[in-house]
């Protein structure tokens, strides 16, 4: 158990109005974290000693806030893309380079494990206490988890079929129902023992992997399961035009009306990207009715901007599914794993989108960032600065130059200082990043076995490549040697 822990008189707070149903401002306070959660917030008082065996955290030029709920990650893959991606597309696949780089690349299980450690790091350093951590299962992958102290929603990741393709035009589905069905006996058993994790940090989540790779049946089967066992349920969908494509060739509907049809959209269900639905103009589709279905059924959208943004796609927009009902939360996806400027860019691109100021702010985008992401995890102890929630607390320098002058520490965070101001991270009271640094996570030979399953996976890319292409081929450097 951690040790009680008092913020002492802290400059400015995050605090939850229940009765508002939103964060508000508070300064000059005491936060005191205790048991794992938030004992008491109150107005400081100079003449109140510090209760006897209690660490005290000076609060003075400091902005306290809760700790941030990331919906969708894969941590243990994505920053193996780091010099990779950022510039892969393909043109005769709607710009996304997501099907080439599925079929192409392979990070042996060394690289998975680094990778994990470099993005739970990053993760903790922009402020993420709790994170959805979308994986196709692998040895040790939980063990890093309740090493690094953060709170994790285990996702192993399972699907009836694979892509592939044939040329540049052509994506290919080579499907195994039987491998789907035992990688959803084996998610079972691996969300069922993170359950009985002494740490109590770490949960299941229903993951089957996209809305074009799993047969109906083991859809059914795996809403049921997270309805029976009271978990969330998370899928992609509508995360390109080419599925969008595949799913109206083979139903006639879009792939959220094909979810609705089976049942998928429910109060529990995340939809991991929702982009590219009906009315999106990459997709023209003839109904107008993705919006108002994910609304009528109370989904919530996990929004992961950048990795749309960087190949020129975009949701139209956060504030339309927002003032439609849809409920928004946020996740990062891809790296950088840094949801602080997912915030930023996920509101200024709403306002592009819609050519108005009006169309996300910055209370909006760190509403979903926090209370929407906990409540579409089932977890409104979570996301809020309350008496009573959990003591996931995140301390930011007001006297950090990005931060200065902190008129509007909010805003002063998104649009400016991002992590670079972040100085402690707590999950259930227990200090797990202080000033730049994991606590527990041993991140001392990361960075160097990374390096080392990139090359291997740049290497054999061309063993897997449908032209025999190894991954310097399928994504040349930025820049020609002299």
């Amino acid at each position: 158990m951690a040790p009680d822990t008092l913020i002492r008189n802290a400059d400015w707070a995050v605090v939850w109005d229940a009765a508002a149903k939103r964060h508000a401002y508070a300064r000059g306070v005491d936060i005191t974290l205790a048991g794992g959660r938030i004992a008491a917030i109150a107005k400081h008082d100079p003449a109140a000693p510090p209760p006897a065996g209690t660490e005290v955290v000076d609060g003075r030029n400091a902005l306290v806030m809760p700790g941030l709920v990331n919906v969708h990650t894969h941590p243990t893959t994505e920053p193996a893309y780091r010099g990779v991606r950022e510039d892969h597309g393909v043109p005769e696949q709607a710009m996304t380079g997501l099907f080439e780089r599925m079929q192409a690349f392979r990070l042996d299980p060394e690289g998975q494990r680094a990778a994990m450690r470099l993005a739970y790091a990053e993760l903790m350093s922009a402020g993420v206490t709790s994170v959805v951590d979308l994986t196709s299962p692998f040895e040790g992958w939980m063990d890093i988890m309740r090493e690094s102290g953060l709170r994790v929603w285990v996702g192993p990741g399972y699907a009836s079929a694979r892509w592939g393709m044939a040329a540049p035009q052509t994506v290919t589905w080579h499907w195994d129902e039987a491998a789907g069905r035992s990688g959803f006996q084996r998610a079972q058993a691996i969300m069922d023992e993170a359950e009985r994790d002494p740490s109590g940090r770490l949960s299941g989540i229903v993951f089957p992997a996209q809305i074009d790779t799993v047969e109906e049946g083991l859809f059914r089967d795996s809403i049921a399961l997270a309805q029976d066992t009271g978990r969330p349920f998370t899928t992609h969908i509508a995360q390109a035009v080419v599925e969008v494509r595949e799913i109206l060739r083979r139903h006639g509907i879009t792939p959220i009306q094909y979810a609705a049809r089976l049942g998928l959209l429910t109060p529990r269900t995340i939809l991991g990207h929702a982009i590219f639905v009906d009315e999106h103009p990459s997709v023209g589709w003839h109904t107008a009715r993705d919006v108002a279905l994910m609304a009528e059924h109370g989904v919530a959208v996990a929004h992961c901007p950048s990795p749309f943004a960087r190949y020129g796609e975009h949701m139209k927009h956060f504030g339309r599914y927002a003032a439609r009902g849809v409920r928004m939360a946020m996740g990062t996806d891809c790296a950088p794993h840094n949801l602080i400027e997912e915030m930023r860019l996920a509101l200024l691109l709403a306002r592009n989108a819609a050519r108005d100021l009006a169309a996300a702010d910055t209370a909006a985008v760190f509403h979903a960032a926090t209370a929407g992401g906990a409540d579409a995890l089932g977890r409104p102890d979570l996301g809020r600065l309350a008496v009573g929630a959990k003591a996931d607390v995140v301390v930011v320098d007001l006297g950090h130059p990005l931060m200065a002058p902190p008129r509007d520490p909010l805003r002063a965070l998104v649009f400016h200082a991002a992590d670079r101001a972040v100085r402690r991270v707590y999950v259930d009271g227990r200090l797990v990043h202080a000033d730049g640094r994991p606590v527990h996570l041993d991140l001392r030979e990361a960075a160097g076995v990374l390096a080392e399953s990139q090359a291997r996976m740049l290497r054999d890319a061309a063993r897997r490549d449908y032209r025999g292409r190894d991954g310097d081929a399928i994504a040349p450097l930025s820049l020609p040697f002299a």
